[in-house]
């Protein structure tokens, strides 16, 4: 483990609440191939689901040009095939040379096995690099002081979408409560539509109810205690009555059925809410780029309505606060030959983050991790969403990352194991503490 004030920087301290200006102001093999030039490839996987891989394949194209002689030959994956390969990859010792991930406990796990290399002093001779990002997003890359992986792409905060015509069509106003929202749960059934889409068999889907449920019911520090690896830090009041509350919403029928076999790499619990068959979705804040690609003009004529998720009657966590990713992060195989470490790190400094790549993230309804991109998000046809979630990342006290890329690979499966379980009834929340209190600090 590490230390207590090294894991609370890691997982807690990625708040984003900075003023406004401040804060932005603030998959193939793994070896060694040769370009038609004769020079080394660096490796790269990264995730497949539009519109974000045409944002990452157009960078590795531009470096590729750029760089005939040393390029980076890039493989994708879709997210749940991703997490089992590059797991497998790094065990074996043949991961690519540039390790795609969310920082946090599966990079604390690589660092711990000596599979990534330390960036410290490439990030101190390399200022301009750093200072270009947001600084609440290193926290996540972050291992015992130094820095393990590049913070790169968008802020992603988990958000309550909504679909106004299906509201409209029913009469009722978006939630505000916890309370409003079981109230809206039988009024969307007796209308025929489901009250909320959720892609549960992908697991981690189910997750974020449970982050948001432990952080308006008790306040982050309820799962700051886990990371902090606290005994029986799971049975946690507050966390019992997060647990009771999200069963209460599953029996009530406050999901689409079938949910347990609805996957989100599919899009399918994003297509359910679009074609109004569903009128909410926790999800995260890339399903706006999703819906707008794949929905038709639900997006582009006003359809889609988005809040932060709603208090918690009497609940002690402070409403603006957010979960999700505060960043996705690049880090580089120690395995890697010297020559494709070199491809990587110039990559790294030259390739990503680019003013190309900004706009393409704005263009796309994301918010970047690029300080100074106010003006952008506000000349955007998506302006209203983009400072939206400029607000919502900006406002936060604190910016928690999601839990299973919080935690160790090995806990982190046995936490989404024990969800899913939950949600399909089949475990009460005491007994889901139980089984987690088990792997606490594994």
């Amino acid at each position: 483990m590490e230390p207590r004030t090294t894991s609370r920087r890691t997982f807690l301290s990625l708040s984003l609440g900075l003023p406004l200006g401040a804060a932005l102001a603030a998959c193939g093999s793994a070896g060694p191939g040769t370009t038609s030039g004769g020079g080394t490839k660096a490796t790269y996987w990264y995730l497949s689901t539009q519109p974000a891989e045409g944002v990452r394949k157009a960078a590795v194209d531009r470096f590729n040009k750029a760089n005939p002689n040393g390029q980076i030959a890039a493989t994708t994956f879709q997210n749940d095939a991703f997490k089992t390969k590059i797991k497998t990859a790094i065990g074996a010792g043949q991961a690519p040379t540039i390790i795609f991930g969310w920082g946090g406990g599966g990079l604390r796990s690589y660092v711990q096995a000596g599979q990534v290399d330390d960036l410290t002093s490439w990030f101190a001779e390399n200022p301009a690099v750093k200072d270009r990002l947001f600084p609440s997003a290193f926290g996540a890359a972050t291992i015992d002081g130094k820095i393990y992986a590049l913070p790169i792409e968008r802020v992603q905060p988990i958000v309550l979408f909504y679909n106004k015509k299906v509201f409209e069509q029913v009469g009722v106003e978006p939630p505000q409560t916890w309370g409003d929202i079981m109230d809206l749960v039988p009024k969307f059934n007796a209308k025929g539509i489901a009250p909320f889409s959720l892609g549960g068999q992908s697991r981690w889907t189910n997750m974020m109810w449970l982050e948001f449920l432990f952080d308006r019911i008790g306040g982050p520090e309820v799962f700051q205690a886990v990371f902090d690896a606290e005994k029986d830090a799971w049975s946690h009041p507050s966390a019992i009555d997060a647990l009771t509350k999200v069963q209460d919403l599953v029996k009530a029928d406050g999901f689409i059925k079938g949910f347990s076999s609805i996957t989100a790499d599919s899009n399918a619990d994003q297509a359910l809410l679009y074609t109004g068959k569903a009128a909410m979705m926790l999800h995260g804040s890339w399903s706006y780029g999703i819906q707008a690609n794949d929905g038709g003009d639900f997006v582009s004529s006003g359809g889609l309505g988005y809040l932060n998720f709603p208090p918690v009657d009497g609940g002690k966590g402070d409403p603006s606060d957010t979960v999700g990713n505060p960043g996705q992060y690049l880090a580089i195989s120690s395995k890697a030959g010297p020559e494709q470490k070199e491809i990587a790190k110039k990559f790294f400094a030259t390739g990503l983050s680019t003013d190309e790549e900004v706009k393409q993230w704005i263009d796309v309804g994301s918010v970047p991790i690029v300080k100074g991109t106010d003006s952008l998000l506000a000349a955007s046809k998506d302006a209203a969403w983009l400072q939206f979630q400029y607000g919502v990342a900006g406002k936060a006290k604190t910016f928690s990352q999601s839990w299973d890329q919080a935690l160790s690979p090995a806990a982190a499966e046995t936490l989404l194991d024990n969800i899913s379980k939950l949600f399909q009834l089949s475990i009460s929340p005491k007994q889901f503490t139980s089984n987690m209190n088990a792997v606490i600090g594994t």
